[in-house]
């Protein structure tokens, strides 16, 4: 079968299609024909080291093993089963969900043990891929493209705003809204929720396309006095941030926060490290919430909403998959608006 391998850390180059055998599955195991992968800032950062070198690198403390695979977003048809599967999942088309844990109901994604599909397993980027049938679930949209959108992005939103507990007609401020997550991020708060959402993007001519997607403001962060903006258009402070941004917003996204307000972060693309005054937490009594993933349970819950039409796709280009360097370095750019697709 045709793949993509990561060799080791760098840039693009070390992404290479390769000719390698089609895996077989295992017992409890069945082998899936992608017909789609998303693409996530998690394997670009893991393909440039951002989650530590050598044996820290990836999500496990052993590392990533390379050559790997990657790519987590993933749809496709079963089209072999093992030993212990059931032959009539052969035929079915699934999405599937992108880590194994040993964690309880609920708190699989902060297991010690949690493992990623393109990072501790080979993933995506790839014309068969073996998954655990247990992970295996129905595609929520007859579009293979567009359901191959919300695996990652899709659990990582849908999680971030339970953990904040959105309540209805509350304001919300979504950092990096045009991104996989942020957009995502923007359609759960609003159309599932029900809270008015200020996103805060870098071009306002995404801003009609946003409304569309449910934001009731649209805000630019290069705005010089971006935080009284936010506070203005609420009429005062604002009660949460869904934020994928890091460093570069934080200082603002605390001040527009209200009294009690809640803030949760579940990216650092424009910073990785901060400078924070400890007195702003304690005196507003501000929560802090580091996110990452979700549950099955939650990802359950989002195919759900997905298949009722409460989530729609926003992709902004597909990409060959052997043009993976290209889609990645596209990917990179600013400007787009949701989410970049491999079809092998």
């Amino acid at each position: 079968m045709k793949a993509v391998q990561v060799t080791g850390y760098g840039d693009v180059n070390k992404l290479e299609v390769v000719e390698i055998d089609i895996p077989e599955p295992g017992e409890n195991e069945v082998l899936v024909q992608v017909k789609a992968c998303g693409i996530n800032n998690t394997e670009i950062w893991m393909r440039e080291g951002a989650y530590g070198k050598d044996s820290k690198s990836g999500w496990r403390p052993e590392g990533v093993r390379f050559p790997r695979i990657p790519g987590s977003d993933i749809t496709g048809t079963v089209v072999k089963t093992g030993k212990q599967v059931a032959t009539s999942m052969i035929g079915k088309d699934v999405v599937l969900f992108p880590f194994t844990s040993s964690g309880e109901d609920g708190f699989e994604h902060i297991s010690d043990d949690m493992s990623f599909i393109g990072s501790e397993y080979d993933g995506g980027y790839a014309e068969y891929v073996v998954w655990p049938a247990e992970l295996c679930f129905d595609m929520p949209l007859q579009s293979f493209t567009e359901s191959a959108v919300f695996s990652v992005s899709g659990l990582t939103a849908w999680h971030m705003v339970e953990q904040i507990q959105i309540q209805p007609n509350e304001t919300i401020l979504v950092t990096g809204a045009n991104g996989g997550v942020g957009s995502l991020n923007v359609q759960i708060a609003a159309k599932v929720f029900g809270a008015k959402v200020i996103a805060v993007v870098g071009d306002l001519t995404l801003e009609g396309k946003l409304k569309e997607l449910g934001a009731t403001h649209v805000l630019s962060y290069k705005s010089s006095d971006l935080a009284n903006e936010i506070q203005q258009l609420n009429g005062g402070p604002i009660d949460s941030v869904l934020d994928v941004v890091g460093d570069a917003l934080f200082s603002i996204s605390l001040q527009a926060l209200k009294n009690g307000g809640k803030f949760c972060i579940s990216g650092s693309a424009g910073g990785q490290k901060t400078e924070l005054d400890f007195r702003t937490l304690y005196l507003k009594h501000i929560t802090l919430y580091g996110s990452v993933l979700g549950t099955r349970t939650e990802f359950v819950r989002m195919l759900q909403a997905i298949s009722q039409g409460k989530i729609v796709p926003v992709i902004d280009r597909t990409f060959p998959l052997q043009e993976a360097r290209e889609a990645q370095t596209y990917f990179k750019k600013t400007g787009k608006l949701g989410k970049i697709v491999l079809i092998p």
